[in-house]
């Protein structure tokens, strides 16, 4: 095993460090001056941004027997950092002075710290530990409010993602027993003699935990019940950032580790990609409450990408660097239309009704999220789609491709029963339109928007880079 650099690990120590940092801080400062803690987060994450992209620009990191730092775990660094950064702006508006502020911080940066280890671990038992700490923040997250919807949804997330846990231990124990080792080279090496009926049970119990983690199909029941009865700066947390470092991880698990092996690794990743595009456009498509239907555009949005972990091995190369990419372009999409919901404090689709007369830039923002979010060019989406979709081509998967590009065009329809009510008069009472916008939800809408676009006009350059 080799040894690693503790310095090639400086985001990670960042994150950690700034969690203690928060959660010390918070301790002394008076319940007015929360905003302190708010604010040191965010410098925090600043700083371990400035620290990646440094890193990124180097030499490649070394990398160990249980963890690796390479394009794909900058990426991930880098996209983690920034959704992070947004949750922290659009809490701004909804828990400045709370009297557990501080709290809420500590417990995104450890949710983050164990997303980014997630990306990065190349053996079991890392990913396990990753796995626990992605995912025991989120829980407290989730019932933040105290309130019933929020106790209710952090009650069924915990016990589906105990279930997953479990099973996500003991495949890494299966596995063990079939290859003698955790890590993923020695795995690799081992698993194509090992009983194929063995190998299999184990990867199917491991992929059950990193499905979890990115709301995919089968465990994608926890994802609207959650993205409802959540604080809506937590929902967008949650629905977002978690599966960056879980998908990343479940591609890293297909090409590092079961591409070689008697396990038809395409066509399952394929198939789970088929039935999350396909039952997440199912779900959405007569939604009324604009957090159901986000939740079940995000189980689809999973499908998608999970074509990456399908083309593994395709002859263009495409599937990492177009998974990178549509990653952040999801972020910043997905991360828009949450923003919008902050900044309304709206439910349903029909309270956004007439969204353009009152506030424009609000409107437009939220259009170019949610077509960005069908894959419209020249949104950023778009590339990452066609970027996937030419790795599905290439790996052989024409199937998984035409029903990729169905899926699309479907969404487009519950999609546009949420923009078309915009430009209309409005719904929402003169009292309600009384209440302004928050100021750090409507800034982190405009820029996320903006980031969407930007990332579509310069996807060229960027793609280059991953």
């Amino acid at each position: 095993m080799g040894e690693m650099n503790l310095a090639a690990l400086l985001p990670e120590m960042i994150l950690a460090l700034a969690a203690v940092g928060a959660l010390l801080l918070g301790s002394w400062t008076p319940r007015e001056r929360q905003w302190i803690v708010r604010l040191f987060a965010a410098v925090a994450l600043l700083i371990g941004l400035a620290a990646t992209l440094l890193a990124a620009a180097g030499a490649s990191g070394p990398t160990s027997g249980v963890y690796t730092v390479d394009t794909a775990t900058h990426a991930v660094r880098a996209a983690v950092l920034v959704g992070t950064l947004a949750t922290v702006l659009l809490a701004a508006d909804a828990f400045a002075d709370h009297p557990r502020e501080s709290e809420f911080y500590v417990l995104l940066l450890l949710g983050a710290l164990g997303t980014v280890a997630l990306a990065g671990a190349t053996d079991l038992l890392v990913l396990a530990v990753a796995y626990l700490l992605a995912s025991i923040p989120l829980y407290a997250l989730v019932g933040f409010a105290k309130d019933g919807p929020g106790t209710e949804a952090a009650l069924k997330f915990y016990l589906m993602g105990a279930l997953a846990g479990i099973l996500l231990l003991t495949g890494a124990a299966l596995l063990l027993g079939a290859g003698g080792t955790t890590g993923y080279a020695g795995l690799a090496d081992a698993l194509p003699g090992a009983p194929r009926a063995l190998v299999a049970v184990g990867v199917v119990a491991v992929l059950a935990g990193l499905l979890f983690k990115a709301g995919g199909v089968p465990l994608h029941f926890w994802v609207p019940d959650v993205t409802q009865g959540a604080p809506a700066s937590v929902a967008a947390f949650v629905t977002t950032v978690p599966k960056i470092g879980a998908l990343v991880a479940l591609y890293r698990l297909g090409d590092q580790l079961l591409v070689g092996t008697a396990l038809d690794w395409a066509l399952l990743a394929g198939l789970l990609a088929a039935a999350s595009m396909t039952l997440g456009n199912l779900g959405a498509f007569f939604q009324t409450d604009a957090r159901r239907l986000l939740a079940y555009s995000t189980v689809s949005q999973v499908g998608y990408l999970l074509m990456a972990a399908a083309a593994v091995g395709g002859r263009a190369g495409l599937a990492e660097p177009g998974l990178l990419f549509y990653l952040g372009a999801y972020l910043a999409a997905n991360i828009g239309a949450f923003a919008v919901v902050c900044a309304l404090r709206a439910r349903t689709l029909e309270e956004h009704t007439g969204l353009f007369r009152r506030h424009p830039w609000l409107a437009l923002s939220l259009v170019v999220c949610l077509l960005s979010l069908v894959g419209t060019p020249p949104t950023a989406v778009f590339v990452g789609k066609l970027a996937l979709f030419t790795a599905a081509l290439d790996a052989d998967l024409g199937w998984l491709m035409v029903l990729a590009a169905a899926n699309t065009v479907a969404s487009l329809f519950y999609y546009l029963r949420w923009i078309l009510p915009l430009f209309r008069r409005e719904a929402r009472s003169e009292a309600e339109w009384a209440r302004p916008p928050g100021r750090w939800s409507t800034g982190t809408a405009i820029a996320a928007a903006a980031v969407s676009l930007g990332l579509g006009l310069t996807a060229g350059p960027v793609l280059a880079l991953l």
